[in-house]
């Protein structure tokens, strides 16, 4: 009874004094941004066949969404700072509903790539605002609060990339962006009406971004550290999330709806880990469960060149999902450090820094993947997970 008494009692605490429809306002809106994203990869044949594209103009499309979206963030924090976190939520919200919808009416490559970049700039305003507006309305359960609200994305990366490619198979694929919209409409309602007005409180424009102000924050070596563990976080996640199903295709022989399988399952778990990981930081602190999350990684990827069948894939993916928790710590902690008042700007710069190097890994382990050495890339990826982890004892002492 006492294993069932603990989940009742972080969700009452969630939902005490009226916040948990706050939560679950910016849990769905968040459901909504990361999911849609990852519909883009989901639906790419499609576009490939109805704008012509080749291979390498489908994968500058990715590009150009999740550049857009790493630029994005520092302003988005910027904004949040000066206007407040309702209205930048809500305002995401809508410019990401306008711009699937040019998407979908988009007769041009052109249009297409024009409206793909303005939806992740639009998204990347969400992505500072639910870690700042969280802390004002959780001060003291950060990061359950933050990972209940990842765990959200995680769900939505599970489920609406195939719900996306049934609807495009079955009727069309602009249908497949189209069907999204509506509920971006409805998550900025929820917004607007659930979460507190903190604009009153903000910060004139020129005073919420100050570079003395960011050269001062980023100079504590606990900001420093967390730089360092985000980059390398964002090296592996990148390079596997990206990877992954190609891996189990084209070098493993597994049919598609496997792989699709295995992956969905691999967002599925996450969504159980990062409010785990995120508990254990508001019991435990920073230190021993990144280390945890970061060594069972590393386990999960040196086991991938020697599994063999579909249920010891399960099992490697079932490890890996611990990757998806780390970020929820590793973030809770930066936003209780960062000063209220330039909090969304500092976590916008911090953003941008790790999101747009992240990026680059793909492109460096595809490299590595052309020449014959897909499994000596996941090993070192393993490598990588263990240098964090030594990393982590003995830097983080908090």
């Amino acid at each position: 009874m006492r294993y069932i008494s603990v989940p009742r009692q972080v969700i009452a605490d969630l939902r005490s004094g009226g916040r948990g429809a706050a939560l679950l306002a910016v849990a769905f809106g968040w459901f909504l941004s990361i999911s849609t994203r990852m519909i883009y990869p989901a639906l790419l044949p499609s576009l490939r066949t109805a704008y012509g594209l080749t291979f390498t103009t489908a994968g500058l499309l990715l590009t150009v969404l999740w550049i857009a979206y790493g630029i994005g963030q520092l302003p988005g924090g910027i904004l949040a700072d000066w206007a407040g976190e309702r209205l930048l939520l809500v305002l995401s919200s809508l410019l990401a509903a306008g711009m699937l919808l040019l998407v979908v009416v988009a007769e041009s490559p052109v249009i297409l790539f024009a409206g793909t970049a303005l939806f992740g700039l639009g998204t990347a305003m969400y992505g500072v605002s639910r870690f700042t507006i969280l802390k004002e309305i959780y001060p003291d359960q950060l990061g359950t609060a933050t990972g209940v609200t990842m765990a959200a994305g995680d769900v939505g990366n599970a489920v609406m990339p195939p719900a996306a490619g049934f609807v495009a198979a079955t009727v069309a694929w602009q249908y497949g962006f189209g069907f999204v919209v509506p509920f971006f409409v409805l998550a900025a309602a929820a917004l607007w009406v659930t979460l507190p007005s903190t604009a009153a409180t903000r910060a004139p424009l020129d005073e919420a971004f100050s570079l003395g102000g960011l050269a001062s924050t980023f100079s504590q070596p606990a900001v420093r550290h967390a730089i360092v563990l985000l980059v390398l976080w964002g090296t592996i996640a990148q390079a596997f999330i990206g990877f992954y199903p190609s891996y189990l295709i084209d070098v493993r022989g597994f049919p598609s709806w496997i792989a699709t399988v295995l992956f969905g399952s691999f967002f599925a778990l996450g969504s159980l880990v990062k409010p785990i990981a995120g508990r254990a930081y508001d019991r435990v602190g920073v230190r021993y469960p990144l280390a945890v999350l970061m060594g069972v990684t590393g386990v999960a990827l040196a086991a991938l060149p020697i599994a063999t069948g579909v249920w010891s894939f399960a099992a490697v993916t079932v490890l890996a999902s611990s990757l998806l928790g780390y970020e929820t710590i590793v973030i809770s902690n930066l936003t209780d450090r960062f000063p209220d008042g330039s909090r969304g700007t500092q976590l916008g710069a911090l953003r941008t820094i790790y999101i747009m190097l992240g990026a680059l890994s793909p492109v460096a382990f595809g490299s590595v993947a052309d020449r014959g050495y897909f499994d000596e890339g996941f090993l070192g990826l393993a490598l990588l997970s263990g240098l964090i982890v030594a990393f982590i004892l003995v830097y983080i002492d908090y």
